[in-house]
């Protein structure tokens, strides 16, 4: 009895040592986690991105960006790291549409890496584990690689309130308007014609909605685009996919235009609306103008989603359904692009699409393409990414000249000329610093291209101006210029009887964005 005793005494002093070392096993605070992760890192002078933190099951809430705060200021403790400064970073995400994801997946983190200059990436999940009590689990990355390199976990108190539902996430654009739109073109064999006049309009397109203009504020533009109707894409989704959700990188979304193929197939006007309204990030506003354009030549009444259900919900979201019928307009009106228009509170028209190369010019397309290489010389590209953003600056120039000559390359020019300089300061010197994204005191030698790392403090300073100076003196020649091809080519679209892509959804912008309280230039 008394040796049953004893192994009894002994497994609950194992037992309870167990627990124990169990305990120990989760750090007791936010520093006691930074440590632990600290513990698994090697190598001194490293780069690294704390990201905002998340609910994994996706519900919004404060605490994200609290703990985001809180392992800054404990990793800001130790000399062997540098942290990215966090505005920088926050307008990486916003560049990649990663701003409200919290969560990332191996080619994010890559990409991250790349834009923000980090070597390692910290980031993690929320998760209410009892009343007041929120477990925080966080992981080491190499940004290149993805690889784990330390974890740790911990219990806080916590501090803060979830957001109620239907709260609106929409960030903040420092009081400038909001404009958002979705392409969603037809990519079935007969569609040629189609993607290539969105390819050549593109810029035209930007130029007309960054004209635009609430209490003398010019837009932040967001756009996003699908594909559908071509028989590449897997049938179980319906022949449709998200090619790019909303940005306001308009070179990306040129980019991705531009890698459009056309093939097949089966077109569910229905389904890709649905997909659209349902996935993409639309604010809540009631002043931001939303619209979507869906471009095709099938029945709208095609595929397994009856249309009336989405363009009933669009209007109830305050979207515009603008639908474009690529054909004879009595034709559409039969195949029920009108009705959908109609019941969504958008427009209808039709367009020939047979107009492959519709591009004019104009006598100021020579002049406005010489300013452009002049502000090409003006781009500064400063950390990892900014050489090879650079890069696909220019490869998007010599893309837009070879689809539709100097007509297309003049209205990219008009549309950099009006390009935040705020949306290209995660790569660009001259805007982080024109736009105050950056302070000349922060600029760190070591991010510089190699002719500028010999330059002192004061002569650096000097060439920095200089750029600001010479990029301003540019930008308004264009948009001086831009005004007079404006007026060219307006002369000369009232001598044509051709409606194309470009033409009719610059007419809906216009109207419906002036309802939304935005002025244009005539």
């Amino acid at each position: 009895a008394y040796m049953i005793k004893l192994i009894s005494a002994e497994k609950v002093l194992f037992c309870l040592c167990l627990m124990l070392f169990s305990v120990n096993l989760r750090a007791s605070s936010i520093d006691d986690l930074a440590g632990d992760l600290q513990k698994g890192l090697k190598g001194k002078g490293k780069k690294i991105a704390v990201l905002e933190f998340s609910y994994a099951d996706g519900k919004q809430s404060a605490g994200g960006k609290i703990i985001q705060e809180r392992i800054i200021t404990a990793f800001s403790k130790n000399r062997r790291f540098t942290l990215i400064e966090r505005s920088l970073l926050e307008k990486v995400m916003k560049e990649l549409n990663l701003s409200h994801s919290g969560i990332v997946d191996k080619k994010d983190i890559k990409k991250i890496g790349e834009i923000s200059g980090a070597d390692w990436l910290l980031l993690g999940t929320l998760n209410d584990v009892k009343k007041g009590k929120t477990e925080v689990n966080a992981r080491v990355v190499v940004a290149r690689t993805a690889e784990i390199l330390s974890a740790a976990d911990c219990l806080v108190e916590k501090t803060w309130k979830d957001s109620v539902a239907g709260d609106d996430t929409q960030p903040d654009y420092s009081g400038k308007p909001l404009v958002q739109i979705a392409m969603l073109l037809d990519t079935s064999n007969s569609m040629d014609g189609l993607i290539e006049q969105a390819k050549n309009q593109l810029w035209t397109i930007i130029n007309e909605v960054s004209s635009g203009e609430k209490n003398r504020n010019a837009p932040k533009i967001e756009v996003a685009l699908y594909e559908y109707g071509n028989s590449s894409l897997k049938k179980e989704e319906n022949y449709l996919r998200r090619v790019l959700p909303f940005t306001s990188d308009m070179d990306l979304f040129a980019k991705k235009l531009y890698s459009l193929k056309t093939n097949g197939g089966n077109e569910y006007c229905g389904a890709v609306l649905s997909r659209a309204l349902n996935e993409l990030k639309w604010s809540k506003k009631d002043d931001v103008y939303r619209a979507i354009f869906i471009a095709g030549n099938e029945p709208f009444t095609q595929g397994p989603v009856d249309f009336r259900v989405p363009v009933a919900k669009a209007k109830r979201m305050g979207i515009f359904v603008n639908t474009i019928f690529c054909g004879n307009k009595q034709a559409g009106m039969g195949m029920q692009w009108k009705k959908a228009a109609v019941l969504a509170g958008g427009e209808y028209t039709n367009i020939d699409q047979t107009l492959r190369r519709f591009v004019a010019q104009t006598p100021y397309d020579d002049e406005i393409t010489a300013l452009n290489n002049k502000l090409n010389r003006t781009y500064l590209p400063y950390g990892r990414g900014g050489e090879r953003r650079l890069k696909e600056k220019k490869e998007m120039d010599t893309l837009s000249f070879s689809s539709g000559g100097k007509g297309v390359m003049a209205a990219r020019a008009a549309a950099k000329a009006r390009e935040d300089s705020a949306t290209l300061s995660s790569w660009d010197l001259i805007s982080a610093v024109e736009s105050g994204s950056m302070k000349f005191g922060d600029i760190k030698k070591e991010n510089l291209p190699v002719e500028l790392k010999k330059m002192s403090r004061s002569e650096l300073q000097n060439y920095i101006d200089r750029k600001i100076a010479e990029r301003k003196k540019v930008k308004e020649k264009i948009i001086q210029l831009q005004k007079k091809r404006k007026s060219y080519l307006a002369k000369k679209e009232r001598e044509s009887s051709s409606t194309t892509l470009g033409s009719a959804m610059i007419k809906f912008i216009r109207k419906q964005a002036e309802s939304k309280g935005f002025k244009f230039s005539k």
